[in-house]
């Protein structure tokens, strides 16, 4: 797929830190619980940390306890693209920023969370960028 923002690979890693650029370029996935925004609560909108897309926002994160930011439902449908990923023997899909590219994690369906989408969609906290509210 071509994405709006596109880079090549050596642009990328000048731009990304080693970790950023292990998630976000090569769909690499951050330790449990060690994310900053894991347990935020603070109010305003998550951006994609490549490309500065605006993805999710506070009002549709949740305590999943799973050790990486939970969100029900993207800002924008189209904010994010969903991608079969069979990798590890396990049938996952794969969430990516439709502007870049970028992986920023997996959604998870039917697992019984109190949400109005009935999804988590668990995404690394070096994926994102968070913009506080003003106000």
């Amino acid at each position: 797929m071509a994405y709006e923002v596109d880079k090549p690979d050596e642009q990328w890693r000048t731009e990304l830190s080693p970790q950023e650029y292990h998630v976000l370029r090569e769909a690499g996935t951050e330790p449990a619980f060690t994310g900053e925004y894991t347990d935020t609560k603070t109010k305003g909108v998550y951006s994609c940390r490549a490309c500065g897309a605006e993805l999710f926002t506070s009002e549709t994160k949740f305590a999943s306890h799973c050790g990486w930011p939970s969100f029900y439902d993207p800002k924008d449908g189209a904010a994010v693209e969903l991608v079969e990923d069979r990798s590890y023997g396990m049938a996952r899909t794969e969430v990516r920023c439709a502007r870049c590219g970028s992986h920023l994690g997996h959604v998870f369906e039917g697992e019984g969370y109190p949400t109005p989408t009935d999804q988590r969609y668990c995404i690394n906290s070096v994926s994102l960028r968070l913009a506080p509210d003003e106000g």
